[in-house]
């Protein structure tokens, strides 16, 4: 088996092309969601079921949880909203 590079879109320079960042948040989400761990009795059985988990996760990954190295909230960051949020507003 062969792992061929292929540009979808732009013109990204191959040395600087990692998976590093890839397999960091296939490892967080392992950790922090146990229905992707193997021998789990936590599995989704429906597609729509993992799908609503998935949305859970990356809404506390990225408003909820302030990450130690920014000091912020991944969303926070790049200016998508200006504070942490609660879940009160995920709700609303």
């Amino acid at each position: 088996m062969e792992a061929v590079s292929t540009t979808i879109n732009g013109n990204p320079d191959p040395d600087r092309i990692r998976t590093s960042y890839v397999e960091r948040q296939n490892l967080t989400m392992r950790m922090m969601m146990r229905r992707f761990t193997r021998l789990t009795n936590a599995f989704s059985k429906k597609l729509e079921t993992l799908k609503a988990a998935l949305a859970l996760h990356f809404a506390s990954y990225d408003f909820f949880r302030i990450h130690r190295t920014f000091r912020v909230t991944p969303a926070i960051r790049p200016g998508i909203t200006d504070r942490a949020w609660g879940l009160d507003e995920l709700i609303d």
